[in-house]
């Protein structure tokens, strides 16, 4: 299916994360660490860093990046996996050893 002059190829990554709040300020320097490097990628248009209370002793993170297309992100989560890889930083265990809940996914807008 074409897409439409209407459409875009533009992709967002939304990932969610509920987390302690004793775990929220090291979680927040990887998100930054991160974010950083994901500035600096070919077709980066802008990202969101979101918080929300949630419960008595977490909050819910959210990050939000807009992608010029699939092509775009799918590099940059090469070079998101490279800096991991880099820095020794296994994501599984260090949500694990946080106790965060993660939601992650890529999302296309819908036109209507």
């Amino acid at each position: 299916m074409e897409n439409s002059p209407l459409q875009s190829d533009k992709v967002y990554r939304l990932d969610r994360f509920i987390v302690p709040a004793s775990a929220r300020a090291e979680f927040l320097a990887r998100v930054h660490d991160t974010h950083n490097l994901l500035r600096a990628q070919p077709g980066f248009i802008q990202d969101f860093l979101l918080e929300s209370p949630h419960g008595d002793d977490s909050v819910l993170l959210a990050t939000l990046v807009e992608w010029r297309d699939q092509r775009a992100l799918a590099d940059a989560r090469a070079a998101v996996a490279r800096l991991h890889h880099t820095s020794g930083l296994d994501v599984q265990k260090l949500l694990h050893r946080l106790g965060i809940e993660a939601e992650i996914g890529n999302y296309k807008s819908v036109q209507t």
